[in-house]
């Protein structure tokens, strides 16, 4: 196919707001939900106090709290309590009642903040690996989305969910895809049922847009750990739909979340123009991949505030390109990490660091350029916070945020010996380091376990439901 007749992102994928999702009688039958005590402790008020005693390195993200851009303590403690960081330091009482936890030798920080994922789409892992963004999106995302009923989509996302959390992800961005009600309320159930914090970007057509204030108000708002963005696609072609979802957004509070200039052919669709023209340019749109940006658009970019989503390993197994990333950091555009669903396999954070650091080293031969170790950290963590308008609640473990706390174990062949921890992180860092996630205080993986979560159970139903979408074929 020529560049000139290349399909849209939004030709491709809008349709799917009005094709039928498999729903059928499964629908309405509830699928397995998490334990006894897991549900429990995703409950507001049922964090215990908990203190993480003895950590040999702390990054807390914080300069004003330890040493440098990373805020870099030794041998310190971190005192949770009521979902909240109370206390970070050397030698912390613990109260009555606390629970210790002895991470002495270990490395502390903040959960990872992944803000562009699709996790429905661990439902296509690995597929249509030889083909660029439009042939995968035509070839294995379009066609599998229409086949998932709401109980499949359920166990595709907690699977999804479940490894993000254990690989050390606490707040994920998710870009859904217009389903229905129904679906939407499996998705959300499942991501909640999870234990992590999320929020829900939801996409539907203009004709279907009343969707987005019931859901929110129904399923998002009464959820402690959830919150809410309107999902678009930018092009001239729609503007005036976009201009009426960018006021939705503005309606509900709402940051604005979109793909733009992914592939190269994505430029003939004009989406900085379109957005410009919807009154949805600034603060409070987060841009997605952004890969393909002129000088022109960067500075825009950073004249209105904008934020971006740097999604490397999706970029690179789509053949899509390499974001500007030193020319948007330079304009002090904020910008964060993604994995981006399907196309990036797995949930591995580590992965996504190492890589945006590659491939702006092996782009301009030169190991000093944007983003170095401490800034892909940063990227990680905190600067996905401030992407999403987050910062004030999470991302660094500041006294009186949110407890949302990963530890990591170098105690292992990949990781030791020690010689620079803080480069070892990205360099070295897998999933299997993370020995404990904490999300509002609560502890989600425990040990390098996820708590009252039967994994085994959790795959078996997720090849169930890629079983139905095969017979659906």
């Amino acid at each position: 196919m020529t560049q000139s007749s290349k399909p849209s992102r939004r030709s491709v994928l809008v349709g799917l707001g009005s094709a039928p999702l498999m729903m059928g009688a499964s629908a309405s039958a509830a699928p397995s939900g998490p334990g006894p005590e897991l549900q429990r402790a995703g409950r507001p008020g049922h964090a215990p106090t908990t203190l993480l005693r003895g950590a040999e390195l702390l990054l807390t993200m914080d300069p004003a709290i330890g040493e440098g851009t990373l805020g870099t303590l030794h041998r310190a403690d971190v005192l949770m309590r009521h979902g909240k960081i109370a206390a970070v330091g050397r030698r912390l009482s613990a109260p009555p009642g606390t629970r210790v936890v002895d991470v002495s030798g270990r490395m502390v920080l903040p959960g990872f903040v992944d803000i562009h994922n699709h996790l429905w789409q661990s439902s296509i892992r690995g597929g249509c690996a030889g083909q660029d963004l439009y042939g995968w999106l035509g070839s294995c995302n379009s066609t599998t989305l229409s086949r998932i009923d709401a109980q499949d989509m359920y166990r595709f996302v907690r699977l999804a969910a479940l490894d993000a959390l254990q690989a050390g992800v606490t707040t994920v961005v998710d870009w859904v895809h217009p389903i229905p009600f129904g679906t939407s309320e499996r998705y959300i159930r499942a991501l909640d049922d999870s234990g992590l914090r999320f929020v829900y970007a939801m996409m539907q057509r203009a004709s279907t847009a009343d969707l987005i204030h019931r859901v929110k108000r129904e399923l998002l708002d009464p959820l402690p750990l959830a919150s809410a963005q309107v999902a678009v696609h930018a092009g001239m072609a729609a503007v005036d739909e976009l201009r009426r979802l960018s006021g939705i957004a503005r309606d509900l509070g709402v940051m604005l979340n979109s793909h733009v200039l992914e592939h190269h052919s994505d430029r003939g669709d004009d989406p900085i123009r379109s957005l410009r023209q919807a009154g949805a340019f600034g603060p409070d749109l987060l841009m997605n991949h952004a890969i393909h940006l002129t000088d022109d658009e960067i500075a825009l970019a950073a004249d209105h505030d904008v934020r971006v989503a740097h999604c490397p390993l999706s970029n690179m197994r789509l053949a899509s390109g390499i974001i500007r990333l030193p020319a948007l950091h330079a304009r002090g555009v904020k910008a964060g990490l993604g994995h981006d669903g399907g196309t990036n396999d797995t949930s591995d954070m580590f992965s996504v660091m190492k890589a945006a650091v590659g491939l702006q080293r092996a782009l301009h031969r030169d190991p000093g350029v944007h983003p170095t170790i401490p800034a892909v950290l940063r990227m990680a963590t905190l600067g996905g916070a401030e992407c999403v308008g987050m910062a004030d609640r999470i991302g660094s473990l500041t006294p009186g945020k949110r407890a949302d706390v990963v530890v990591l174990d170098p105690d292992t062949l990949n990781f030791a010996p020690r010689f620079d921890w803080i480069s070892q992180i990205v360099l070295n860092g897998q999933p299997t380091n993370v020995s404990h996630v904490f999300v509002d205080g609560r502890m989600r993986k425990a040990h390098g376990a996820l708590v009252d979560v039967d994994t085994d159970t959790v795959v078996a139903e997720a090849e169930l439901a890629a079983s139905h979408v095969r017979d659906r074929t």
